[in-house]
């Protein structure tokens, strides 16, 4: 038996996107095209101390993905086995950068695949421009003031320059 044609195709990109990087953007770009819906979910992870709150991240993605009409961002702090079953996702897209990224995220996706059995994860590797790329090394750059531009867009590089700017600050001020 065929599935509806008129059933959607949907697809979770989730990740914590601390800031979205050029090689968050690249994964998107390529997935939103081989899905009719994209959803670019920003999980809340209560063990991770993010330097941008889920509010921001969620608008800052919101900028990145406005000329990509299936793309949809929203937030989630579930499993992501239970947040894909939730939005009606047959996909859970996932980037990969190295072999090490691969160890990670098959262990994610079995994990995922035995909770959610209806979702199959799929792995994309990223350009290799930026096969080195990460949110955290973006933030280390930008704290010791090296340049992001290439890493990520330049509305992401001014929300940051500013989010460290007010960190430092509120150092200075309790030192």
């Amino acid at each position: 038996m065929t599935e509806p044609e008129n059933k959607k195709r949907i697809a979770v990109y989730p990740g914590t996107f601390d800031p979205v990087t050029m090689g968050h953007m690249d994964i998107i770009q390529r997935a939103s095209k081989q899905f009719d819906l994209l959803i670019v979910a920003v999980l809340n992870n209560i063990s991770k101390n993010p330097l941008f709150s889920v509010e921001e991240r969620i608008a800052l993605l919101r900028q990145a993905t406005e000329e990509m009409p299936n793309v949809e961002v929203d937030s989630f702090r579930d499993l992501t086995a239970n947040y894909v079953r939730q939005k009606g996702a047959q996909v859970i897209v996932r980037g990969i950068r190295s072999v090490t990224d691969f160890e990670y995220e098959l262990q994610l996706a079995s994990t995922n695949h035995k909770l959610n059995p209806e979702a199959e994860t799929i792995f994309m590797m990223t350009n290799p421009k930026y096969s080195y790329l990460s949110s955290s090394m973006v933030k280390e750059i930008a704290h010791f003031n090296g340049s992001v531009i290439d890493l990520v867009s330049p509305e992401v590089e001014e929300a940051l320059m500013r989010k460290i700017s007010e960190k430092n600050d509120d150092s200075a001020s309790q030192s």
